[in-house]
């Protein structure tokens, strides 16, 4: 099969409609209202640079922690989410999620900027 394209055997033991090259799996990527609305606010650069580490970052293994990417244990936000809460880092930004494991859905509820020495909790 040529590189990129979707497989659409019915034996894949992987769903096609998220799948490409057989192993690659994509998440899809729903941001709340009020994350939209906050993107709006931003400037162009900042809110292509957050978008595109949004794309890159989470839609493939968003539940794995990285250098970026990490659990919050414990935090309690003042959103409706379904825990366990994650933050990504992007720059002087925060973008806080949540993962639908079965529905390879990841919720994006909130993007904050984070000013040096204010904590996670602090921002919310």
């Amino acid at each position: 099969m040529a590189r990129g394209h979707v497989r659409h055997a019915a034996t894949s033991p992987i769903d096609a409609e998220v799948c490409i090259c057989n192993y690659i799996c994509m998440w899809a990527i729903r941001l709340a209202r009020d994350v939209e609305k906050d993107l709006r606010k931003l400037s162009g650069h900042h809110r292509r640079e957050l978008l595109d580490a949004i794309e890159v970052q989470l839609s493939h293994q968003p539940d794995v922690p990285t250098r970026n990417r990490k659990l919050l244990a414990n935090l309690i936000p003042p959103w409706v989410a379904e825990p366990p809460i994650w933050e990504l880092r992007v720059g002087r930004f925060r973008v806080f999620y949540d993962v639908a494991e079965e529905a390879r859905v990841v919720f994006i509820r909130a993007v904050r900027e984070k000013p040096p020495g204010k904590t996670t909790k602090e921002i919310l």
